[in-house]
C-alpha cells in the first residue's frame, strides 16, 4: 500500500523527503554550533549521532534557551 502512493506519488515523495532532511539540517547545524560554544561535547556528539528530524534539536534550544532578566528599575525619562 504504501509503496503503490510512493510510486503513484513519487515528486510528492521526494519533495518531502527534501524537505525533511533541510528542517533537519538547519536545526542540527545550529544546535551543534550552540553546543560547541557553550562547550557541551556529551550534547555535541548526541545531536551528531542521533537523526530525529529535527525534534531533539529543537530540544536542546528550548533546554539552553536564555532566560530574560526583567528590569530591576524602570528607564526615567530625561528631563530638561
Amino acid at each position: 500500500m504504501l509503496t503503490e502512493w510512493i510510486n503513484a506519488n513519487y515528486t510528492t515523495f521526494i519533495v518531502m523527503i527534501i524537505s525533511i532532511g533541510i528542517w533537519d539540517l538547519v536545526w542540527k547545524l545550529t544546535a551543534m554550533w550552540k553546543a560547541r560554544g557553550r562547550n557541551s561535547k556529551g550534547w555535541f556528539v548526541v545531536l551528531m549521532v542521533f537523526n530525529t528530524a529535527g525534534i531533539l534539536p529543537i530540544i536542546y534550544h528550548l533546554y539552553t534557551k536564555k532566560k530574560v532578566k526583567p528590569a530591576s528599575q524602570p528607564v526615567q525619562p530625561i528631563s530638561q
